[in-house]
């Protein structure tokens, strides 16, 4: 690939913002959720999973065609605060050789059309090979996707597949159905697709399965959640001093709420944050697991959630289990303190702003419950992967790489902008700031496509809202500091079906404890229920995977 400078004048806004704008709701609720979720779907394992070596993992090798303003700090996301006047051409000539492919994608969104759509047409001309979308309701695609590879001869020629729509026995599936990327892409040989090379050895590690690197992935944030304050209101009320510990949130949260207003939704996973719970094992010095239920901070930390109710600073509807108001609750100033992920920030920008200039929302530095160093556990930082299906031409593979390369092309690129913005003139203009403005014809015809087969790292291009890339920048940078891999971090591994359900009665315990309904001490028995009923069994299942290792 020869860099060359493009003429034109094409916004490099986020993908992810751009397709908000034109309505796409690329994304959406449904797909957040499921991105974070852990592991993958339920099914019967076979044999357990082995460890990810780093034989079979791409080298990393970074590239910038234009250097963020705010760089990645500990794999932090980074960030642009402004938008290049003029990108670069990554491609001087289309990398495909001619073929037509079918791919296989969810979307959470309307349908758009595939004939005689011009943002379709201009990508494949770009890329030089013609790609042939199926696409899917995300709602429903975990049930499209069983179907299709119970029927190996019906298996497109791409599959993209969410994590939370991994199908039962896909350890088996994957082996016989998906291309072994591993000769293409391994160690250095990736350097022949220099934009999958600039995508970070974490995100690679969920992309192994039985030891062989099998699927490409769609990179996200590797911390994936925060506690946001109204940092509009704290000011307007003098609230200059931030908690530093578990007690002092108590007290700020019995401060704030006045009979009119209450401090907090139910700051559950704000209680495992600041406590640092773990994801689901602990790995203990001697070899053993245990669950995370069975630790003194998961203890602790339901001790404290249930102060935070007992005290009468979490409102009524979030007492009554009404998550689904969270947001419009803290949005509208009912409650000046919630848990949410990271998206979640500019989510609430894009719709406040407009009506409330004013309105602003911050995370809280990390702290830890007793005052010491804090524990933020990294999150799955690719819960979307993409797999080409096997096959014995393997030149036909080797294009599909290079069609994924250019997918994979950075913030600063035309490519980049082609991909997400669509035709210039066509699909977008821009404004005066250098913004996508969509057309009317983009939100019909640009829907989020191609990025589920591969995609570029991602970075926080949001310059649409004033000082929010610094501020999310240099937080993230801080708190990656604090950031560590959980256990069986990066191995992709289906438990068996039996336990589908087995944490279900001690999440329902987490919410009595929570609201008083239930003491503290009913845990003790909950915990000999979950071990005699299955628990037991699955710190087996998992203590073999550990010993493979």
């Amino acid at each position: 690939m020869t860099p060359v400078t493009h003429a034109s004048r094409t916004s490099g806004q986020s993908r992810r913002t751009f397709l908000t704008i034109l309505g796409a709701g690329a994304l959406g609720s449904a797909a957040l959720a499921g991105c974070r979720t852990e592991g993958g779907g339920g099914g019967e394992a076979t044999s357990p999973a082995g460890a990810v070596t780093d034989e079979v993992l791409p080298a990393y090798s970074a590239l910038d065609y234009v250097e963020p303003d705010f760089p990645s700090v500990n794999g932090s996301t980074a960030g642009f605060a402004s938008i290049p006047a003029e990108l670069v051409q990554a491609y001087d000539a289309p990398p495909g050789s001619g073929s037509t492919f079918t791919a296989m994608t969810p979307l959470w969104g309307a349908i758009p059309p595939t004939d005689g759509n011009q943002y379709f047409d201009a990508v494949n001309a770009a890329i030089g090979s013609t790609v042939q979308f199926q696409i899917s309701d995300g709602n429903t695609y975990g049930d499209k996707l069983a179907a299709v590879l119970a029927s190996a001869d019906d298996v497109p020629d791409w599959v993209c597949i969410p994590t939370w729509n991994i199908p039962p026995r896909f350890d088996q599936a994957v082996e016989s159905l998906f291309e072994d990327l591993t000769p293409f892409l391994a160690g250095d040989a990736v350097l022949d697709y220099p934009h999958l090379a600039n995508i970070p050895t974490d995100v690679w590690k969920f992309c192994v399965f039985n030891g062989k690197l099998k699927a490409l992935p769609f990179p996200g944030e590797i911390i994936t959640d925060a506690i946001f304050y109204r940092d509009d209101v704290f000011a307007a009320e003098g609230i200059t001093e931030l908690p530093t510990n578990a007690e002092e949130l108590l007290e700020l949260c019995a401060e704030l709420t006045n009979g009119q207003r209450w401090a907090a939704n139910d700051l559950w996973n704000t209680a495992t944050m600041i406590h640092g719970v773990v994801p689901k094992w602990r790995i203990e010095d001697d070899g053993t697991l245990t669950h995370r239920i069975e630790t003194e901070e998961y203890r602790a930390a339901l001790e404290w959630n249930a102060q935070l109710f007992a005290q009468g600073s979490v409102h009524p509807d979030a007492v009554a289990d009404n998550s689904g108001d969270a947001k419009a609750r803290f949005e509208s100033g009912q409650v000046l303190i919630s848990n949410d992920g990271v998206g979640g920030w500019h989510e609430a920008l894009a719709r406040q702003l407009g009506s409330n200039p004013g309105y602003s929302q911050r995370p809280f530095t990390p702290f830890a419950a007793d005052g010491g160093t804090p524990v933020l556990w990294k999150g799955n930082p690719a819960n979307i992967l993409s797999f080409i299906k096997a096959t014995d031409d393997k030149d036909k593979v080797a294009e599909m790489l290079a069609v994924a390369d250019f997918l994979a092309a950075p913030f600063g690129t035309a490519e980049y902008a082609l991909i997400n913005y669509g035709v210039e003139g066509v699909h977008y203009s821009t404004d005066d700031d250098g913004l996508p403005v969509p057309t009317e014809l983009a939100a019909t015809e640009l829907q989020p496509s191609y990025i589920f087969l591969a995609d570029p790292p991602v970075v926080n291009t949001k310059v649409q809202f004033p000082g929010f890339v610094e501020a999310f920048c240099t937080w993230m940078a801080d708190a990656s500091a604090y950031v560590q891999d959980p256990a069986f971090f990066g191995m992709q591994i289906t438990e068996p079906n039996q336990f589908g359900s087995l944490s279900q009665p001690i999440e329902d315990l987490e919410k009595d404890i929570s609201r008083g309904r239930k003491p503290l001490s009913d845990l003790d028995a909950a915990i000999e229920t979950w071990r005699s009923t299955g628990g037991e069994e699955l710190r087996q299942f998992y203590a073999q995977i550990l010993d493979a290792q």
